[in-house]
């Protein structure tokens, strides 16, 4: 009876989540400074008997929230940042609600206040039956710079768990199989010499010419790195104006790849490409590493576990008027993509749940900080349908999505399985930790969980 109990607490207290993943929504903060998303889960913590540790890392709005005592120790990671230009209403049209403003595109307004609902769900279970254990709720900033979870990890935060639990908004529901890639966010800084660009170009040392010959260099570099490795880049500052020869230069590089390894490897030579872009232009260069997450991978032992308990838990019941939104969605996406939009309207609310064993070993292209966590505990991760099929992130019809009551039943759904799966963790059933722990020192190999970003290296306290 306890986890009809998780289920039938988890419904009666849909509408005060819903209510906190839209307030998220409607008030969308950039990376480090989400201080309202985070006082508002924090709160509502503190409000059921959480303990509440603040500041980890250093970071403003890092926390955790604890319950219980003793072992297990079982977390459940939680983000809330939003992404910069974004904004947009809940319309099937490209409608911002403030013009450039941030929104949350990649869905982080669901994915922390599903985990602050699975574990106060647990919360009233384990005082019940009188469970043993700890449950805790890590409020991790600042994903989408890659960096929030690296500080937090730094500082030991995650180091006496046994296993963690995360789940990510997505376009149906399966458990993830395959691993994200490692990632190193550099900072590239070229110092030259200004002058008058049109009386006396001589005398200047172009620092936009050295980014620019820079960038020539990184593109020959993309024939001679691995399958499936990125290398993406802006400049951030390109000078003034054009008749002054700008002293001063920035561009800001993401380099990813399938491991750690791999990516200090494009780290080095990048940096080689750097220091030859200066000496052609006679300037001079420097660089910081602003993030550097590793790369994730399954634990096929809490993934199975999370999925078990996703069939145990009544699929997503979409209405006609949902699915009309999601049809009108779906048909703003590029119909040039080489995924044909015909293919979606079958279905373009999938809800049968997924475990596909032969996405194991495979890298999917983006990154994120839970690669950090992956090389320290066992990890479990999973994703639910809380946008149309088709819809990708950090775009404004993803921001849509996950502020609709489609985005809100996919994280109803997420918490009941997190909620479910902490239930059997805390039990241990089947001695379901030894093996997951067994999986993790396989999969690492015994290698030690060194953070990827240099000990200098301060968080951001203002965004």
């Amino acid at each position: 009876m306890c986890k009809q109990n998780i289920l039938q607490w988890i419904n009666e207290h849909h509408p005060s989540f819903t209510d906190m993943a839209q307030k998220i929504w409607e008030n969308p903060e950039l990376s480090y400074g989400e201080i309202y998303a985070s006082e508002l889960q924090i709160s509502r913590l503190i409000e059921a008997g959480f303990d509440i540790k603040k500041r980890i890392g250093n970071v403003q709005t890092a926390f955790v929230a604890e319950y219980g005592t003793g072992k297990p120790i079982i977390g459940i990671l939680g983000e809330f940042d939003a992404l910069p230009g974004l904004s947009q209403k809940v319309s099937p049209a490209r409608e911002e609600v403030v013009q450039n403003g941030p929104g949350h595109g990649c869905g982080h307004n669901l994915l922390g206040t599903a985990g602050v609902e699975a574990v106060l769900a647990l919360k009233q279970v384990m005082d019940q039956a009188r469970l043993p254990g700890t449950i805790r709720y890590y409020g991790c900033p600042a994903e989408e710079e890659l960096s929030g979870k690296t500080f937090m990890a730094r500082a030991g935060a995650f180091d006496d768990l046994d296993c963690a639990l995360t789940w990510h908004p997505g376009t149906s529901n399966e458990v993830t199989n395959n691993s994200l890639q490692a990632m190193t966010s550099m900072k590239f800084y070229f110092k030259g010499i200004t002058a008058h660009a049109g009386a006396a170009p001589h005398a200047g040392r172009s620092a936009l010419d050295a980014v620019e010959l820079m960038n020539v260099g990184s593109n020959y570099m993309r024939e001679h790195i691995l399958d499936g490795s990125r290398i993406h880049y802006c400049i951030t500052n390109g000078g003034l104006t054009p008749n002054i020869v700008p002293d001063k230069a920035s561009v800001w590089y993401y380099l990813r790849g399938a491991t750690k390894k791999i990516v200090k490897e494009m780290e080095k030579r990048l940096q080689k490409i750097a220091q030859g872009a200066a000496l052609m232009t006679e300037t001079e260069v420097t660089w910081e590493i602003v993030a550097s997450p590793y790369e994730t991978f399954c634990n096929d032992t809490l993934n199975d576990l999370i999925y078990d308990n996703m069939l145990q838990i009544s699929s997503q019941e979409f209405t006609e008027e949902e699915i009309s939104f999601t049809k009108e969605l779906v048909s703003t996406l590029n119909t040039n993509s080489e995924v044909r939009l015909e293919e979606f309207m079958e279905e373009v609310l999938p809800i049968a749940c997924q475990n596909n064993k032969l996405l194991k070993g495979t890298t999917f292209g983006a990154s994120t900080d839970v690669g950090d966590v992956c090389w320290i505990t066992p990890v479990g991760q999973f994703m639910t349908t809380c946008a149309p099929a088709g819809v990708q992130f950090h775009t404004w019809q993803a921001t849509a999505s996950f502020g609709s009551s489609i985005g809100f039943k996919g994280m109803h759904f997420a918490a009941k399985t997190m909620a479910l799966t902490l239930y059997d963790l805390l039990l241990n059933k089947d001695n379901v930790l030894e093996k997951a722990k067994k999986e993790f020192i396989s999969s690492t190999k015994g290698k030690t969980y060194v953070p990827g970003i240099p000990d200098s290296m301060v968080p951001v306290t203002n965004a």
